[in-house]
């Protein structure tokens, strides 16, 4: 089953996935975040430390296709925290069409993986339209990604308050 979870910064996404994740014998837990600042530090230093200490923990801010083909498998609950992030250190990346590959593969790859598969993302298109023009593309590639993933997995949740909404496939 693969499971989108959105929610706003602080919303308790990460916490109900993990709680999902917490019903599975083995996890994997793929993180996309960069400590490129003290508070993204603090941060990272946060959710390492509610982990469970025996869910592995694999670093990939980039190739996300990838590190979900190495560690999905039939049994094993693979979290990914979070597509936002990762699609900031695309934006952000010195090959301007790391973008495009990256996202493609992830869309392809995703339907392939055995498992339980867990992406948190941050729904970023409920406010104003930014007014620079690098925010305004990364909300429009964080709408489209979460469209094509709303399509392809079988449950979507939004979370609000840390109250998850189910907007399709089965209850949690």
């Amino acid at each position: 089953m693969r499971t989108l979870i959105l929610g706003g910064a602080r919303s308790g996404k990460s916490a109900l996935a993990e709680r999902l994740a917490a019903a599975h014998a083995e996890v994997v837990y793929i993180a996309t975040a960069q400590p490129l600042d003290g508070e993204m530090d603090a941060r990272i230093a946060h959710h390492r430390a509610r982990r469970p200490a025996q869910w592995a923990c694999v670093e990939e801010p980039v190739e996300l296709a990838a590190a979900l083909r190495a560690h999905a498998a039939p049994g094993r609950c693979v979290l990914v925290d979070c597509l936002t992030l990762w699609l900031s250190n695309l934006l952000g990346h010195a090959d301007a069409g790391v973008m495009e590959r990256e996202r493609r593969a992830f869309l392809s790859t995703l339907p392939e993986l055995d498992g339980s598969v867990l992406l948190v993302s941050n729904e970023v298109g409920l406010g104003v339209v930014p007014m620079g023009e690098l925010s305004r593309r990364f909300v429009d590639e964080a709408g489209r990604l979460h469209q094509a993933l709303g399509e392809s997995c079988e449950r979507v949740a939004f979370v609000a308050a840390g109250l998850p909404l189910v907007l399709k496939g089965p209850a949690l």
